[in-house]
């Protein structure tokens, strides 16, 4: 028989660590705890099995499971000494979901279950307590309509208002036992309202409803979305997790809290977290509460004049400090956990590797190989290469002014300036639309999540540094202030107000998530500085990866950026990025306007010393490492004006008829430019300007090697071949040309010519294109293009179509993303093949995009690749996706 529960509790389990992949990554660590002889209350989990099960079967349940959950829940009760359903001795259990990928606030959780009119009262004998009983009950009623029922809170929201306005209450713990039992028999009336039927009393059908309801959570808008942004699979599921419930909310002797064994935003060895006296864990993580600190010198650090749980609770801090430094030492690896102190005994609910800001895992990650802990290879291999973004953010310049308005807590690090928007729906909108957007709210939702995707931050008034905005927005690598309790917002007339001061929709503000500062307008912004142990993980890197390095760059700023960021040359530069500045495109309008070849020559002779000033400059830069410059590629028409305004002005500052330069635009333009006249088309019709481009760059060559003593081998790329025939016609031209210049100078020139492999023809006769001594001495795949042509797809025009296919599962990622491996991968693996076939030692690399994305990077290591090449920014994703590649980590888009 088929197993699907699996039991926990009283010091021994049937699950453990290691199959997280079966009981999501809350159970596996619940029973791992519970073999450790940690506190954890008893329960069993469901597991992600019967979740696959589920939606495989019509929302049913396999056969066996009832009988199984009805024997753990018995296993359950006999730990706890307590009959699940019992008139006078009730177990009340909670619910919760846990796939094998964290995903905080995403899906459901109901807590209490079990209670009804019958069991309320058996809790108040139990407990002493009938405020108590009643508390827990109503929060059960609250849980379970939305969760279950799908009665939203804002209902039971509105009814606790009422009744604490009426009688003059500020705090929910203002109220008596006997205001919770009013409110709770209100709270049942509007249940009957809303759905036509009384409140559950049965606990068995409130067990089976709420089972039903985590499974069906997998399904929801914000877990499908989360899964979306996180690259985790549909088909993994989630498991249900049934506990027996511990209470935080039975007094002042009563607590519940989140804790981290360090510092999530930075990563220092430090307890940090939150906790709450007489309260249940959603008040900490909800942040409907503002939460008091962990330690004396936290509390001390926050100015806060509420006591911390050191000194609040001392034997339970000590039980907690004992618990959490053998966790970590066991994980190896920063654990964030949620624990209930119960009458004093500290009980832990949950264990998991805590979410963390990149420039914590750098720290995290070298200090635990520091200590022992870890490798550094598994150091290496611990740091999802795209969070590096996170690092390359921008912060506020310290020498701006800042106008504060309000103060929060420093939620994720990081600054950012935009348009304040109150809703996740005008967040989406506007980015659209390309404006920047600061996204506020009293409190964010998992409801939130795309609004959050979409702002450049988040800036919430309530909740603390492990809220749901703070812990969403760290996983983002996006800036946000939390808890800014300061400020007022007004959703209905779309304002904020601060320190007197009205903000609308639209107003521009900046806020800075490192110190949780929010500041009136645009503010200057400065390039980060990557810490000390970013360097020494890059260091460890570049050590295992076999992969080189490159980096897209076209102008000065580019190279000296690429360099910053560890690049080992430049692998693509697109000339026709220098035409673009007014002194230049005049020239270059001259040369398109030309009726003949001596008068397009004058024009490139005006663009010569132009093209070999900037050259010399990137190799000066770049120190003899290697470059390579791609001959022009774009359509020509690109660089003539269009609209009859723009026509008048140009033609009126060349001296020329404006009726000429429209005729030649008309005749020019292209119904299909991507794939016109283009590439080394130009080239081949227009021989000067390629020759333009050769003679510029090895001159070039020449003057840095001598500058700077270190011989420059230029590498000329040759863009969009498709023949043998072409790439031979436009390689005679630059071979005659370094001739040239070769024996002007009095100096050997020593360079490469090579192609841009961007058309599946090409890949398919990649031997005949590198083959012989006239062949391409090396390929650089052009993915995007290859992208393009591959699919028949244009780039600027598929976002209509590639999210609905990306989402509805016909193609796995964007395929400009992330590169497709069956097909156009498929194509690279052929090119590759077929060229070092006749050339062994062909050098080949990428320089599209995919350079920069960790998969693609992985792919290009298994291709056998020599190097990528990405955007300079993006540089150190590329290193460190390649080392894990080496060390044969698979990356998280194919996990």
């Amino acid at each position: 028989m088929a197993k699907w529960v699996y039991t926990f509790g009283d010091g021994k389990a049937e699950g453990k660590a290691d199959m997280k992949n079966l009981l999501g990554g809350k159970g596996a660590n619940l029973a791992e705890m519970a073999n450790l002889g940690r506190p954890v209350p008893p329960g069993f989990s469901i597991t992600t099995e019967v979740c696959t099960y589920y939606y495989a079967n019509g929302k049913s349940y396999p056969a066996e499971l009832k009988d199984q959950v009805a024997t753990a829940l018995a296993h359950v009760g006999r730990i706890a000494g307590k009959t699940f359903g019992d008139a006078s001795n009730p177990l009340l259990v909670s619910v919760r979901s846990g796939a094998r990928a964290s995903m905080p606030g995403m899906m459901d959780t109901v807590l209490n279950l079990g209670l009804n009119d019958r069991t309320v009262e058996a809790v108040a004998k139990q407990s002493g307590d009938r405020r108590f009983a009643y508390d827990s009950y109503r929060r059960f009623i609250t849980m379970f309509s939305g969760v279950v029922l799908g009665i939203d809170h804002h209902h039971f929201e509105e009814i606790l208002d009422e009744h604490k306005d009426k009688h003059g209450y500020s705090l929910d713990t203002e109220l008596s036992a006997d205001d919770w039992v009013e409110l709770v028999a209100q709270y049942k009336d509007r249940v009957q309202e809303e759905s036509g039927k009384p409140f559950p009393q049965d606990p068995n059908e409130q067990l089976w409803g709420a089972i039903g309801a985590v499974f069906g959570s997998w399904m929801n808008h914000r877990a499908i979305t989360y899964r979306r942004l996180h690259n985790i699979p549909e088909n993994w599921g989630t498991a249900v997790n049934v506990q027996a419930m511990v209470f935080g909310n039975m007094g002042d002797d009563s607590a519940t809290g989140v804790a981290f064994t360090r510092n999530p935003s930075t990563g220092e060895k430090k307890l940090y977290g939150e906790f709450l006296i007489n309260a249940q864990g959603e008040d900490v993580v909800a942040g409907i509460r503002t939460p008091q600190e962990i330690t004396e010198e936290a509390r001390r650090e926050s100015g806060s004049d509420k006591p911390s749980l050191e000194r609040a609770m001392p034997a339970a801090f000590a039980d907690l400090e004992r618990i959490y430094a053998a966790l970590e030492r066991h994980y190896r690896d920063m654990q964030d956990m949620e624990f209930t102190i119960e009458k004093g005994k500290l009980w832990m609910l949950q264990t998991r590797s805590g979410k963390r800001t990149a420039k914590a895992s750098l720290r995290i990650a070298v200090e635990l190989a520091g200590e022992g802990l870890i490798t550094n290879e598994e150091a290496v291999a611990r740091i999802d290469p795209a969070s590096l973004d996170q690092l390359l953010h921008p912060t506020i310049d310290p020498k701006a002014e800042r106008r504060i308005i309000a103060s929060g807590l420093p939620a994720s690090p990081g600054a950012a300036s935009g348009e304040i928007v109150f809703t996740s729906e005008d967040a989406e909108t506007l980015k659209a639309q390309g404006r920047k957007v600061i996204l506020v709210r009293v409190e964010t939702s998992p409801e939130d999540i795309h609004g959050m995707h979409a702002a450049e931050g988040i800036l919430t008034t309530r909740g603390g540094m492990t809220s749901h905005a703070a812990v969403v927005a760290r996983g983002m690598g996006k800036p946000c202030v939390s808890g800014a309790g300061t400020l007022r917002v007004d959703y209905a007339k779309q304002s904020m107000t601060a320190t007197g001061q009205t903000f609308r929709k639209g107003d521009v503000i900046t806020i800075d998530g490192s110190t949780g500062q929010v500041l009136a307008g645009r503010v200057p912004m400065i390039e980060p500085e990557l810490s000390g142990e970013f360097a020494t993980l890059m260091g460890w890197a570049d050590k295992v990866r076999k992969l080189g390095v490159r980096a897209n760059a076209d102008t000065p700023a580019d190279a000296r950026a690429a360099l910053k960021f560890g690049a080992e040359g430049i692998g693509l530069c697109r000339t026709e990025h220098m035409f673009f500045d007014e002194d230049r495109i005049r020239a270059v309008r001259e040369m398109i306007l030309s009726d003949d070849e001596k008068a397009r020559r004058t024009a490139l002779a005006k663009l010569l010393p132009m093209q070999r000033g900037d050259f010399t400059e990137l190799f000066e830069i770049m120190q003899g490492l290697p470059v390579t410059i791609r001959l022009l590629d774009p359509p020509l028409h690109e660089f003539l004006p269009h609209t009859q305004e723009e026509i008048a002005e140009v033609a009126q500052a060349m001296g020329t008829d404006p009726q000429k330069l429209a005729d030649r635009a008309r005749e020019l333009s292209e119904f299909n430019p991507m794939l016109g006249f283009r590439g080394c088309r130009i080239a081949i019709a227009y021989p000067e300007i390629a020759e333009m481009q050769a003679r510029a760059i090895f001159e070039a060559a020449i003057d840095a090697g001598k500058r700077t003593g270190k011989p420059v081998v230029p590498e000329v790329m040759v863009p969009l071949i498709a023949t043998r025939a072409e790439f031979d016609i436009v390689k005679e031209r630059i071979d005659a040309m370094a001739e040239a210049v070769s024996r002007e100078k009095g100096v050997k020139l020593d360079y490469q010519v090579g192609t841009m492999i961007e058309l599946p023809r090409a890949c398919l006769v990649a031997d005949k294109i590198a083959e012989g001594e006239g062949g391409a001495e090396f390929f650089s795949f052009g993915t995007n293009d290859l992208t393009q042509t591959t699919f028949g797809i244009s780039r600027d025009d598929a976002a209509s179509f590639l999210t609905p296919y990306t989402a509805r599962g016909i193609l796995p990622v964007d395929p400009f993303v992330s590169i497709d491996q069956e097909g156009v991968g498929e194509l690279v693996r052929i090119g590759v093949q077929r060229g070092r076939k006749v050339r062994p030692n062909l050098k080949v690399g990428i320089c599209g995009e995919h350079g920069g994305d960790p998969a693609s990077v992985t792919f290009c290591h298994h291709v056998g690749l020599d190097y990528v090449s990405c955007s300079p920014f993006r540089t150190p994703i590329a290193r460190l996706a390649a080392a894990q590649a080496a060390l044969g980590k698979a990356p998280a888009t194919q996990a």
